[in-house]
């Protein structure tokens, strides 16, 4: 499901048409130009996983640029028509691991999807579609001034916003748009605090077998909320045609939001087990998730061992 534009529809199935080249200049200054592109080609292609890193001041810039003129304006600026009779506003406790995720796309539009803190070893990962950071089989797409808002309702960010240093892919989304799914790496925020130690983390599982109920959350362009409030879609998960499904007619804007098993309404706290990724037409019955593998694994465990000193 595509941030809050209509491609979120679409199944994610085009095919690539090259590699992104990662490497060293000591691998380059080691062999002559031609093979150790080459090299580096051949060794990114190997790795599932791929790392966009965004500079100290690329970091410093996304969170000037996200005021709250311009987060009030990003909502306005899209309406994907009435809210679906499943997607409900959550009435309960404050969702303080889910938030916006702002940013502007490969287009030059301010956007937004929805992304969700989950517990690890920096304290400092968070989880969203793959789409919501790079478009898919177009390696050089990306996205920028991406900053994450947990806790966003109604104009107020209570816990603050926190700047991506590091967005994590599968190396088949940049390549091939499968395994739409992300884990990113945010900064501490303006009093040094780890995203987890300020709103906490959901827990995560990977090779879960699919089933039983599901609450899927997300913030989607529709009215009346236009992305201002968090909405609940609750249904049972079932394995369909290699990815998993659940009712639901959340739209646009609602990527990346998290689903939660073993949900409990009162705490707020359940376990991811897949977040929002695709739709199954125009006229919406049903979301879409990729299924926690083995590849989502590794792009979790890169990310959540990505120190928070790694780069400037």
């Amino acid at each position: 499901m595509s941030e809050t534009s209509t491609s979120m529809i679409r199944r994610r199935r085009s095919r690539a048409m090259g590699l992104a080249v990662a490497g060293t200049a000591l691998a380059l200054a080691a062999q002559g130009p031609a093979t150790a592109v080459a090299d580096q080609a051949r060794a990114a292609s190997a790795d599932p996983v791929s790392v966009l890193p965004y500079t100290a001041k690329e970091r410093q810039e996304a969170l000037a640029y996200w005021t709250p003129a311009r987060v009030k304006a990003v909502g306005k600026s899209v309406d994907l028509g009435p809210t679906g009779p499943k997607s409900k506003p959550w009435k309960g406790t404050t969702m303080k691991t889910v938030g916006r995720l702002f940013f502007v796309n490969a287009n030059g539009a301010d956007t937004w999807c929805t992304a969700t803190a989950v517990k690890s070893a920096n304290r400092s990962a968070v989880m969203t579609a793959a789409h919501c950071v790079r478009r898919g089989s177009s390696p050089g797409n990306t996205n920028i001034l991406m900053v994450f808002v947990p806790g966003y309702s109604k104009g107020k960010m209570p816990y603050g916003a926190f700047a991506v240093r590091d967005a994590v892919t599968p190396r088949s989304w940049e390549t091939d748009s499968t395994n739409d799914v992300s884990t990113l790496v945010v900064d501490a925020d303006k009093n040094g605090r780890r995203l987890t130690d300020v709103v906490g983390g959901q827990d995560i599982a990977f090779n879960r077998p699919v089933g039983g109920t599901v609450s899927a959350f997300g913030y989607p362009a529709t009215r009346p909320q236009l992305g201002e409030e968090l909405l609940r879609c609750v249904g049972t998960a079932k394995e369909k045609s290699g990815v998993q499904a659940i009712p639901c007619d959340m739209t646009g804007g609602s990527s990346g939001g998290p689903w939660l098993a073993d949900f409990n309404a009162t705490t707020g706290k359940g376990v991811l087990v897949s977040v929002n990724s695709a739709l199954d037409s125009l006229t919406p019955t049903e979301m879409q998730g990729e299924l926690l593998g083995a590849t989502a694994k590794k792009v979790y465990d890169r990310a959540q061992t990505q120190s928070q000193a790694q780069h400037g």
